[in-house]
């Protein structure tokens, strides 16, 4: 079965997202609340619909639910935006997309602690989730906010989608 690398090395960093060390995977999702950044795509078609991918049930965080289009983390040494054009092309196969700066926020569950870096684009064409991912789909605004407290999105998207479009 597949598993996160739990020896890839993060970027620890301050809440204003300063590099102040690093650490590895395992020792930032084991409740040691490191900060460590990552980075979220929102993406829409043109028909305000947001794709959302379905996370595999061997991820170490919330196996099976549906989430952002794209997240991901910042690799030591990786800038903001080389970790989102890596993960986009990565978790759903885009190469020329225009990103926008949404905002950053911190994000904490009982597990880790993130400073997350969130971007949305409008893209029409074919998407192909990597087999990172158990799939994706278009869902509307309605289906989302229907889904919100069931139990079938992660905390993290529920949150930042409340947070953001409201």
């Amino acid at each position: 079965m597949k598993k996160d690398n739990n020896k890839e090395i993060f970027p620890i960093v301050d809440e204003q997202g300063n590099v102040v060390g690093s650490a590895t995977r395992g020792e930032c999702h084991d409740g040691s609340k490191l900060l460590h950044p990552v980075v979220h795509l929102h993406l829409f078609d043109s028909e305000g619909r947001i794709y959302l991918q379905q996370r595999p049930l061997w991820k170490d965080i919330q196996p099976g639910k549906w989430d952002t289009a794209v997240g991901g983390h910042v690799d030591f040494g990786e800038t903001i935006e080389e970790a989102l054009v890596r993960e986009v092309r990565e978790e759903v196969g885009l190469t020329d997309f225009e990103p926008q700066f949404l905002q950053r926020y911190v994000f904490e569950s009982e597990r880790e602690k993130e400073f997350v870096h969130v971007f949305r684009t409008t893209y029409d064409g074919e998407i192909v989730p990597s087999d990172e991912l158990d799939g994706g789909r278009f869902w509307s605004i309605e289906e989302i906010r229907a889904a919100i407290g069931g139990g079938v999105l992660t905390p993290n998207f529920e949150q930042e989608f409340m947070r953001i479009f409201g």
